[in-house]
């Protein structure tokens, strides 16, 4: 399977073409629309139904192709992933934020070990912005139950270099966290397949 071609896996999902080019074609062209394989999630059903030869089941199967291969790259932590570092928090949220056109900030809540207890998106922003308020996450936190948490957004730019709100956010989260007694551990910015932990830069 990895000597195929994007177009080629994308055919095997969609298994027939049209009555007028085969399925690697038709991949070629969702592709194209999509800007690239990157984008593919990013479309929805509707979306690639507008595309000649799509239907709702081949959109339905890309999805499905798609959420099967994002659970399956999850597999490997357990029900309760244990986060030793930073990079293992990265690890465990990577695939699900390095695509998005807009900002999610993700908030890993953790007990007293450090395994992940639950994982909630607390916004969606604009290109440029995720809007969080500590109030929101410390909320959820304390629901919870959880010991400390690891906060995450991504850049839809895939350039991970921390911005002054960024950094800005975090002070007002680690504030907030001592104040209430539930460690904010790190903050992470996630670019495309890289990172940037604010706690190894020195930001926390």
């Amino acid at each position: 399977m990895q000597a195929l071609s994007d177009a080629e896996l994308l055919a095997v999902l969609l298994r027939t073409g049209t009555y007028k080019e085969s399925a690697v074609t038709l991949a070629q062209r969702i592709l194209k629309q999509a800007g690239g394989l990157k984008h593919i999630p990013e479309m929805s059903v509707v979306e690639m139904t507008k595309i000649k030869g799509i239907g709702e089941a081949k959109a339905l199967q890309i999805h499905a192709g798609i959420e099967l291969g994002r659970r399956l790259s999850q597999l490997t932590y357990g029900e309760r992933p244990v986060i030793r570092s930073p990079r293992d928090a990265a690890a465990l949220l990577m695939e699900e934020l390095r695509y998005f056109q807009k900002e999610h900030f993700v908030v890993l809540f953790l007990n007293t070990k450090n395994h992940v207890i639950a994982k909630e998106t607390l916004s969606m922003g604009s290109l440029n912005a995720a809007i969080v308020h500590p109030r929101e996450v410390y909320r959820s936190a304390v629901k919870r139950g959880a010991a400390s948490i690891i906060c995450a957004h991504n850049h839809p730019s895939g350039d991970p270099t921390p911005s002054r709100e960024d950094l800005a956010l975090t002070h007002r989260l680690t504030e907030a966290g001592n104040i209430i007694g539930i460690d904010l551990l790190d903050h992470l910015i996630i670019g495309d397949g890289v990172f940037v932990s604010l706690k190894e830069q020195g930001y926390m």
